[in-house]
């Protein structure tokens, strides 16, 4: 009984996050202007989504994805360029929201790890070569 109800719980949860509004005008949507879309396109595949955090928006599923992508093709539309939209998301949403942040005290960690892990990495291969001597 106690799974069961466990069960509904879950599954209303998961349910209730659905939404039932239908995606922004250009969520999914194409722009007219091939030149303008492959620039939206460009912007949108180095831009982080805020919910999944894993993929971007342009890969995305999730709502708040497809209002960054109507988001970003409505200013690329209006004439704005690449680097203000990114700039206005980044003042948005913080530096995380880029797949390329900035360095800044902030960040460091995230620019120094892969070399500090490579380093520990080529220590422990180190010494387990130098064991089996």
């Amino acid at each position: 009984m106690k799974r069961g109800l466990l069960f509904i719980l879950l599954f209303s949860v998961a349910a209730s996050a659905q939404t039932n509004q239908p995606p922004a005008a250009l969520a999914n949507t194409q722009l007219r202007d091939p030149a303008l879309e492959v620039k939206a396109k460009a912007l949108m595949e180095t831009l982080r989504c805020v919910v999944c955090q894993g993929q971007s928006i342009a890969d995305s599923d999730a709502d708040m994805a497809g209002d960054m992508r109507a988001l970003v093709r409505g200013r690329i539309a209006a004439g704005e360029s690449p680097d203000s939209v990114r700039a206005w998301l980044v003042d948005r949403y913080g530096d995380y929201v880029s797949y390329d942040p900035p360095l800044n005290a902030a960040t460091w960690p995230l620019w120094i790890a892969p070399f500090v892990l490579l380093a520990i990495g080529g220590w422990i291969a180190r010494a387990s070569f130098v064991r089996r001597r």
